[in-house]
């Protein structure tokens, strides 16, 4: 069989047409990833970041940093905009699953991060 696969197949997180049955998956803006790629590129030289995954349903998405590839994920940067009007759109949780920071503006949760980083431990 030598059919085409429809474009619907090429482009699985195309927003659906409208009158779709399909869902919007949530996912990171051009400007976002930038934001988080500067803070992620900025570990990674240092030594303390190694990996990161990206994840996006229709609820959430995240993007998740590893210390070691084979380890639970050591930060997570989840947006969530069904809640942004209450508590905001994104939050950073720990491992432990503790929201270290959450809020309306990517980059001023991203601090946090900045400062958790000067007490990390050398092991």
């Amino acid at each position: 069989m030598s059919e085409n696969p429809s474009e619907a197949t090429l482009h699985p997180f195309r927003p659906p047409p409208p009158g779709g049955l399909l869902h919007a998956v949530v996912g990171f803006d051009r400007q976002e990833l930038q934001a988080i790629f500067d803070i992620y590129g900025r570990m990674v030289a240092q030594g303390i970041w190694r990996d990161y995954a990206l994840d996006f349903s229709t609820q959430r998405a995240i993007f998740s940093i590893f210390r070691r590839s084979g380890e639970a994920a050591f930060y997570r940067i989840v947006k969530e905009p069904k809640s942004a009007r209450k508590q905001g759109a994104y939050m950073v949780v720990a491992q432990t699953g503790l929201i270290l920071k959450r809020g309306a503006e990517l980059r001023r949760i991203l601090g946090v991060l900045e400062k958790q980083s000067i007490f990390q431990t050398i092991g």
